[in-house]
């Protein structure tokens, strides 16, 4: 966990920049030595929150299907794939 004060974010910008870049990673910025603000690089966010949405949308395919949703053996997916790709 990298961890810096908010009193380096206003005098070094360029730096934290840089570390947040480097490592993809979060970095919590503290004020009064207290967590106010997460600061990531925006290519590491995007993919963050692109894990999340599909991570979402396994979790809703997933329920559907316990739910008695109708589901399909890989052939009949071709299929429907094949089918679909001919429509357009």
């Amino acid at each position: 966990m990298i961890i810096k004060a908010s009193a380096s974010l206003r005098n070094d910008y360029a730096a934290v920049s840089s570390l947040a870049k480097e490592t993809k990673e979060p970095i919590y910025i503290t004020k009064n030595g207290e967590g106010d603000l997460v600061l990531m690089d925006i290519g590491a966010f995007e993919k963050r929150e692109q894990i999340l949405n599909l991570r979402a949308r396994v979790l809703q395919a997933e329920q559907e299907r316990t739910d008695g949703a109708e589901t399909l053996e890989i052939s009949g997916a071709r299929e429907r794939l094949k089918e679909r790709a001919h429509g357009m």
